[in-house]
């Protein structure tokens, strides 16, 4: 950058330009909530997708920031409603377009799937003339996700499953890589894409897509939800939608491979790792016993890694998945560390509390 007299001479940021979407136009430095028709109930209601746009003052990218697409799936939902009531227009780069829940049906029912049974995320790019699912589909894929430059879709571990805080994304692709990265989780799985999944279909089209998967189905969990916060002010930091943090970010762990460690027995279950401990060859990860304690089995690990995900539900059939241990080129002990200091700065960042569920202690 050159000098004029010790002065700065310094690019003038590019003006914004309006955002058309479903028929409105939001003016930069605007924001809107737009409701997407999605399908219409027996009574012929209408059901629709809450969607918000914030437009820039300045030009920039597009990114989405989505969540539920399994109904039940809420933390996602809690970091939206965080992400869009931080956010200033004016001083934003780009577009927003924040959909807090996109399987509406599910939602409503507290259930991962349609009223058809059919799993959202399988359903893309959908169609016109299919199921319930595939048209919800079409309609959030062809009118939504294709207007974005990035995506970000928030995930938890189904029900009776928990996930630790993590990426997965097809790194293959080094603009998924980069954004990766800035998310800064302490895992990213370099996972294949899955035929059907928001995921696929949008990289297909060249769009960047982060699934952030952390916690269980229908719990509101601080730790999982301060993580994806923090995540997504990274990639809009790193997208040059936000202005950049001096702060230097940690280095997340890149798993070479995943696996799920199976109960070998029918009964209930004890659990003794937590998510993100390391775990040895050879060592004892639960105990599976019958009712009255008479009969029980050790739970071993096959190989050592680090836990990223876990059954919570303590009754178990045999063939049950019930850990799902990551492997890595570093050092467990490494990976275990960078897990360890992850959820120590989560806990220390100043964010908005959560209360759901806890009890107020009169002062």
């Amino acid at each position: 950058m050159r000098q004029v007299k010790g002065l700065k001479l310094v690019a003038k940021a590019k003006k914004n330009s309006a955002f058309e979407f479903l028929g409105e136009s939001i003016s930069p430095g605007e924001r809107k909530v737009i409701e997407l028709e999605a399908a219409k109930l027996y009574t012929h209601s209408p059901l629709s997708i809450p969607v918000e746009i914030i437009n820039g003052k300045q030009a920039g990218p597009v990114l989405m920031v989505n969540a539920a697409i399994h109904g039940d799936e809420l933390n996602g939902v809690e970091i939206v409603r965080q992400l869009i009531n931080t956010l200033d227009a004016n001083k934003l780069k780009g577009t927003i377009i924040a959909v807090p829940i996109v399987n509406v049906f599910g939602f409503i029912h507290k259930s991962r799937y349609l009223p058809d049974r059919r799993d959202l995320n399988r359903c893309f790019p959908g169609s016109e003339k299919g199921s319930l699912a595939s048209r919800m589909a079409n309609t959030f894929f062809s009118q939504v996700a294709t207007r974005c430059d990035y995506i970000l879709d928030l995930h938890t571990g189904a029900i009776h499953r928990t996930n630790l805080p993590q990426i997965r994304a097809d790194l293959s692709n080094p603009e998924t890589l980069r954004i990766a990265q800035a998310f800064a989780t302490p895992v990213i799985v370099d996972a294949p894409l899955r035929d059907g999944s928001l995921r696929s279909e949008a990289e297909r089209l060249g769009i960047p897509v982060l699934t952030y998967e952390a916690g269980e189905a229908l719990r509101f969990e601080p730790i999982c939800i301060s993580a994806g916060f923090i995540g997504v002010q990274r990639v809009m930091q790193a997208i040059g939608m936000l202005r950049s943090s001096r702060k230097k970010l940690p280095t997340p762990m890149i798993a070479k491979s995943t696996s799920w460690l199976r109960a070998e027995s029918d009964g209930i279950l004890r659990t003794v790792v937590t998510l993100g401990e390391k775990v040895e060859k050879g060592q004892v990860l639960a105990y599976i016993s019958a009712p009255l304690g008479h009969s029980e089995i050790e739970l071993n690990a096959r190989k050592g890694g680090i836990v990223i995900g876990q059954q919570t539900l303590p009754l178990v059939n045999e063939g049950d998945a019930i850990f799902h241990l990551a492997y890595f080129e570093q050092d467990d002990q490494e990976v275990e560390q960078v897990v360890e200091e992850f959820i120590e700065e989560v806990i220390d960042a100043d964010l908005e509390p959560l209360t759901t569920g806890q009890i107020h202690s009169p002062s």
